[in-house]
């Protein structure tokens, strides 16, 4: 699984990244699939990745959502919401593909600029997969909006991107009100491609290299979360692909990270204990000494 910024996003597009947004206001952009991509040349098929921006899309044409372990096929209109927490993998099955869709940062929709932080919204949260088939009237309605966006980006409204905001929040409370689409069928090597990405999500937070890095990802169910998978059949795959539980492969990885803290680093066991997830240091020892034998102290001395 690659992870896609959106320098990398600007790249393979084949245009500039916007100047004149500051940090302040966050990214926002907005694009017309069939002008970005030449789908002359060939299906055009978006890489497995989790991407460091949100994207909402109003999609025309034939396409195949791939998620860990689910697969979702959209044979006409469709409305897509993407999150950093949770990667897919898009497959355009025809080079019919029109449509529009919108690219921001965390910044952009901060809590103190629209009052709720993004990821508590209910179309943002992990586990869901936030695909909705759309009829004529809905993609209508959704088009309107888009290309309200469109004309405020390129306008010189003083205030454009307040309004932009406005109308990202349309788009996102139009979603929740949807359905979201079935999982018709799981692939082939759903197994595999589930244990790669639970593998990739657990080492992109290693190492920890300052006080501030603190673990996010400590539970199975976390991980599940991302992965939009149920707790049980993580377990079930990580058993049969690595002969090791979910719960145990985490452990391992967490003592392997906590043993090269307390033999090269000369922070405290305390702040040990809290980047590794724990706020109380003696449940860290406890942990710690379950795994090992040792205890923190002993262990590094």
């Amino acid at each position: 699984m690659t992870n896609t910024s959106l320098q990398d996003f600007y790249k393979e597009a084949k245009t500039k990244l916007p100047e004149g947004i500051s940090k302040e206001v966050g990214h926002f952009n907005i694009f017309e699939t069939e002008k970005l991509f030449d789908l002359k040349t060939g299906v055009r098929t978006m890489p497995y990745s989790r991407r460091d921006y949100y994207k909402i899309s109003l999609i025309k044409g034939k396409n195949r959502a791939e998620y860990a372990d689910k697969t979702i096929d959209i044979q006409e209109n469709a409305l897509l919401f993407a999150t950093p927490k949770i990667p897919y993998h898009w497959i355009p099955q025809d080079n019919h593909q029109t449509g529009l869709f919108c690219i921001f940062t965390a910044d952009f929709l901060s809590k103190s600029k629209v009052g709720v932080a993004l990821d508590d919204l209910p179309i943002f949260q992990p586990g869901e997969l936030p695909v909705f088939q759309l009829n004529s009237e809905q993609t209508t309605d959704l088009e309107y909006i888009f290309r309200k966006m469109s004309r405020e980006i390129n306008s010189d409204y003083a205030y454009k991107y307040d309004l932009i905001r406005n109308l990202v929040l349309e788009l996102i409370h139009y979603g929740q009100k949807l359905q979201p689409m079935p999982a018709l069928k799981s692939t082939a090597n759903a197994s595999d491609r589930i244990a790669a990405l639970f593998i990739e999500l657990l080492e992109r937070q290693f190492p920890i290299e300052s006080i501030g890095q603190k673990l996010v990802l400590r539970s199975a169910k976390d991980y599940a979360d991302r992965l939009a998978v149920h707790t049980n059949h993580l377990n079930k795959v990580l058993k049969e692909v690595t002969g090791q539980t979910t719960t145990a492969i985490i452990s391992n990885r967490v003592i392997q990270e906590s043993k090269i803290l307390l033999k090269q680093s000369d922070w405290n066991i305390s702040e040990i204990a809290y980047v590794m997830g724990y706020e109380d240091q003696a449940h860290f020892s406890h942990f710690f000494k379950k795994q090992t034998s040792f205890t923190p102290a002993g262990f590094r001395t």
